[in-house]
């Protein structure tokens, strides 16, 4: 593992493997790049991958306040560290984050591939998810780690019994460990939670959006609004796929895109 210094001085830790053009993952809520060494692996042999770890999670630092500027200057410190240019690919709230790396970083981003990214416009959710951000606020405020991951997995549709379980598992004292980045993907990142319509318009370089049939169906709405709004966009629906996409699927359609 390798790390290379934020604007901030921040450390952000990477791993990199390949050979050709430079891909960077970026990842969502409560996601680290284990969770796509498939996909990893399967783009290695035409890109040299670079999968970090956002600040506050694994090796990566955490220098305080937090801003999604901070996180946009990671972003770039990753690019710096590739060469000055490259592809993003961010999945999940994740690819929020890389729609905003690619407005404020010109012309350091080539292209840009987006993974269901979980904007909603539906009106009936605004509500669900400002009480969402407001108990999150409170948990995490109280270091109630264990709650706040709790609210997570409740607002994703994780069913009551099965977190109480989750609760009691070996691996959720991990997840209570990257608890505190949720109100940067979700806060910061996310804001309200719906389409930045304005933002993505100013996206001008060659977009990928993608989505599921087997989701939520407001992400596939989304992933449709979005490709309307980024000017060019390719809009792929990926048939038999959820939000955790199969690198088997996913690969080759990154492939053909970036390359």
């Amino acid at each position: 593992m390798d790390k290379v210094k934020s604007r901030d001085g921040t450390a952000i830790a990477f791993d990199k493997q390949g050979d050709g053009p430079a891909v960077i993952f970026v990842d969502g809520a409560m996601s680290t790049p284990s969770g796509k060494a498939d996909l990893a692996r399967l783009l290695a042999p035409s890109f040299t991958v670079y999968a970090y770890y956002r600040r506050g999670r694994g090796d990566s630092g955490d220098t305080q306040p937090y801003a999604v500027e901070r996180e946009i200057e990671d972003i770039e410190a990753m690019i710096d560290e590739a060469g000055g240019s490259a592809y993003l690919y961010g999945h999940s709230s994740g690819g929020c984050l890389a729609l905003d790396a690619t407005v404020a970083l010109g012309d350091k981003v080539m292209k840009l591939a987006m993974y269901e990214a979980p904007y909603n416009d539906d009106p009936a959710n605004q509500k669900r998810w400002a009480e969402y951000l407001k108990n999150l606020s409170e948990a995490l405020t109280a270091d109630r780690r264990g709650d706040a991951v709790a609210l997570f997995m409740a607002v994703v549709g994780t069913p009551a019994a099965q977190i109480e379980g989750m609760r009691h598992a070996p691996f959720w004292a991990g997840m209570e460990a990257l608890a505190p980045t949720l109100a940067y993907d979700h806060a910061g990142v996310m804001g309200d939670g719906t389409i930045p319509t304005e933002r993505a318009a100013r996206v001008h370089v060659p977009t990928l959006v993608m989505s599921g049939t087997s989701g939520a169906p407001f992400m596939l709405e989304t992933a449709k609004k979005l490709s309307k709004v980024i000017p060019g966009a390719r809009l792929n629906i990926l048939d038999g796929q959820a939000h955790d996409v199969h690198a088997e699927a996913l690969a080759p359609v990154l492939a053909d895109f970036f390359a």
